[in-house]
């Protein structure tokens, strides 16, 4: 895949994402684990959610280069551009928010999907895993635990805080929790995508291949230049 797709696949993913996001809590039966914290915290610091998301996303992404992680082009894209996207969405107010429980599960059903599509298009992309994620490896191989039960520790950790932040928790915060993952996997399967097949370029490999995409046009345009110059 040429990098321009991958970039095109990155753009897509974060902004999918972002939608399914906002959808998950226009729902309004409960946000999922990571939001309702994010939420707790916006409202504790009267500060957008989005701003929340990228701060808290930061702070994760500290947290997992201290664990001896590394962060991908993909990382850095998706702290700020998911919480740039949640909050134009919700300024622009094109989603309405459920008054309803019938309503607001199939709402949030549709948020988890696009998450798992702009997920798959994200990991595709190969330019990094999101902070969440990498924090997930990263407890997995410093704690040596496994990685289901890497992500249950962190989910609950979130969730517990973000309640006792007064974050809405509900029964769409447990739907979100289970079902996010059997989303992922439909959507995985109706693609025959295998994340575990994706290698992510770090920072360091990303900006190599861009300097030898630019030395490479410098170079074809030279050789150009110098055949139309002996014509």
């Amino acid at each position: 895949m040429s990098i321009f797709k991958r970039l095109i696949y990155l753009l897509a993913g974060t902004f999918v994402l972002s939608l399914g996001i906002v959808l998950t809590m226009k729902a309004n039966i409960g946000y999922a684990p990571w939001d309702a914290f994010q939420k707790g915290l916006a409202d504790t610091f009267g500060i957008s959610i989005g701003t929340s998301s990228i701060l808290v996303s930061v702070v994760v992404a500290v947290v997992v280069v201290i664990l001896g992680e590394k962060l991908g082009f993909g990382t850095i894209f998706n702290i700020f551009a998911v919480g740039i996207y949640i909050d134009i969405l919700y300024y622009l107010k094109w989603i309405p928010e459920m008054q309803s429980f019938l309503p607001g599960l199939f709402m949030l059903m549709v948020g988890l999907f696009l998450c798992a599509i702009g997920t798959y298009l994200y990991i595709a992309s190969a330019f990094g895993a999101g902070p969440r994620d990498s924090l997930m490896v990263a407890l997995e191989r410093k704690a040596k635990i496994p990685v289901g039960l890497s992500r249950g520790i962190i989910e609950v950790t979130v969730c517990i805080t973000g309640w006792l932040l007064g974050g809405p928790v509900g029964i769409g915060t447990l739907i979100s929790a289970l079902g996010i993952g059997v989303c992922l996997q439909i959507v995985f399967a109706i693609v025959r995508f295998e994340a575990t097949t994706v290698e992510h370029e770090t920072l360091d490999q990303t900006w190599q291949h861009i300097k030898n995409l630019v030395n490479f046009h410098k170079f074809s345009d030279s050789k150009e230049s110098s055949l139309q110059k002996g014509k």
